[in-house]
């Protein structure tokens, strides 16, 4: 088994845990915009170190491009984490947690959503 679905196993691994408690509190049903804003207490109680809303910008043949992309957060200085509160997680948003990783330059990425009974989550590893 390839050593790459496993970095930033223990990191993962609380952020999956916090995301957990959150689902089990909150459910599902909720907008995106307050699963965010749990998350934030979350990871504060739990001393995960974020940074929400984190500006890349993006390049196209080594021009600036006038818009930006934010990654809805930044966790360990290295994980980007895409918030959902959808039904069904579709290829879209796989493609942008995928292009967020290669404008961030991170390796991992974890994709949450908080949209069905159970948490939804995916991991992506560039």
């Amino acid at each position: 088994m390839s050593q790459d679905k496993f970095i930033h196993k223990d990191k993962s691994y609380q952020i999956i845990g916090a995301c957990m408690e959150l689902h089990n509190q909150l459910g599902s049903g909720f907008l995106e915009i307050v699963y965010k804003d749990a998350l934030e207490i979350e990871f504060n109680k739990r001393n995960i170190k974020y940074e929400r809303e984190k500006c890349y910008s993006v390049y196209y043949k080594g021009i600036l491009l006038p818009h930006n992309f934010y990654a809805d957060f930044v966790v360990f200085d290295d994980i980007i984490i895409e918030v959902k509160g959808v039904k069904d997680i579709n290829p879209e948003h796989k493609a942008q947690v995928i292009n967020y990783l290669k404008v961030s330059r991170n390796h991992l990425a974890l994709l949450v959503n908080f949209g069905k009974p159970t948490l939804d989550y995916h991991r992506f590893v560039l």
